[in-house]
């Protein structure tokens, strides 16, 4: 397929696959769709699975809108031993030590990690140092320093014991790292531990329910209204932003990048303005009460 045969503007959901790449799903949706302008809403690591969320075509330019969303996992931590990457997919740090886990035990150990702290993310990640990611460094056997970064942690419950792995539940602030927590869970029990399983159940307001396997998106090849139907609908985009709709004069000021007056009355700093009840125009921000200024907007129908 050569071009953007399917010109599709929206957000779309993808339940990720395991044993493939964030990068592997994106440039499988290309070949799908045939559009180059396709990107992923936060990384998932290859053994993971779950929420996806992409943004296709104008809607890659609200990538900065979406930074700060929180994310909830479901997952295993196999004690034992620890890994270079903290996770199954990594070399072992040491022998098993095949610790006999107690509920009781393993749930106190989890409650250390609730609130705000500071974490410090694994080697084997995108954090770069000096301009280079850490991933690089740790492959090619450097030394990798990262800067603790402050996060919170919403909720973290372990479900259950079985053997040496406990089954877990996460909701977790951007930039947190389940596998630093997987790592760090083995420290504080002294036996080394690693993130053996995990699947993604949420990322800001998409959920599981929400999201469409890549073999179904297999099917749809070719059909721009297939595949606009499994897009999240543009008036239930950023939630926390209100929508105002501009006439035809507003919009033409908008789109030329002049100030503009929405009926738009909550009070909001940032509002979405659409054109009719889909066509998401972009984003502007209040001057002063009903006038606005356009931060990002798309040109063009």
């Amino acid at each position: 397929m050569n071009g953007e045969l399917l010109a599709v503007n929206g957000l779309l959901v993808i339940d990720k696959p395991g044993n493939i790449t964030s990068h592997d799903v994106v440039a499988r949706l290309r070949r799908i769709t045939g559009a180059r302008s396709i990107g992923h809403l936060g990384t998932l690591d290859p053994m993971a699975t779950g929420v996806l969320p992409l943004l296709m075509g104008k809607y890659t330019r609200l990538a900065q809108y979406f930074s700060a969303a929180e994310k909830s996992y479901t997952g295993k931590i196999r004690f034992g031993f620890a890994t270079d990457t903290y996770d199954a997919e990594g070399k072992a740090a040491g022998p098993d030590q095949q610790p006999a886990l107690r509920l009781d035990v393993v749930r106190a150990a989890a409650a250390r990690f609730q609130g705000e702290m500071e974490q410090i993310p694994p080697p084997f990640s995108a954090k770069k140092i000096d301009g280079k990611p850490a991933y690089k460094l740790a492959r090619a056997g450097e030394p990798v320093e990262l800067r603790p970064a402050k996060i919170r942690i919403l909720r973290f419950e372990i479900v259950g014991v079985e053997g040496a792995e406990a089954e877990f539940t996460v909701t977790i602030s951007a930039g947190g790292y389940v596998r630093s927590l997987a790592h760090e869970m083995g420290q504080v029990l002294g036996c080394g531990a690693h993130l053996s399983q995990l699947r993604r159940t949420r990322a800001g307001a998409f959920t599981l329910e929400m999201a469409h396997a890549l073999d179904e998106m297999e099917t749809i090849m070719g059909d721009v209204a297939a595949l606009e139907e499994r897009c999240v609908h543009p008036r239930t985009l950023l939630p926390e932003m209100p929508a105002a709709c501009g006439d035809e004069q507003a919009l033409g000021k908008l789109r030329n990048g002049a100030q503009a007056n929405l009926p738009e009355f909550s009070g909001a700093s940032l509002v979405k303005v659409f054109e009719g009840q889909r066509h998401l125009v972009g984003i502007a921000k209040r001057v002063v009460g009903t006038l606005f200024q356009p931060v990002t907007i798309f040109s063009g129908q």
